[in-house]
């Protein structure tokens, strides 16, 4: 079982684990953000294309019949 460890001594190991981290700058981060924007886009033109293309496609066999 884990021993009780005191809030203060926990706040300050936070502290010093969180000094720890590499930050990204803002450069990097304004990048990262842009890139997942742009691939978002990419992503939704995709499945919007499919879409209407398997729509298109059940269409046409639904019809095929008629």
């Amino acid at each position: 079982m884990a021993t009780k460890t005191n809030p203060f001594k926990f706040l300050e190991q936070v502290r010093s684990e969180t000094s720890k981290v590499t930050w990204p700058t803002r450069r990097e981060t304004m990048i990262s953000t842009l890139m997942v924007f742009v691939m978002v886009v990419f992503a939704a033109a995709f499945f919007f294309i499919a879409d209407q293309a398997l729509g298109y496609a059940v269409g046409l066999i639904m019809n095929a019949g008629a």
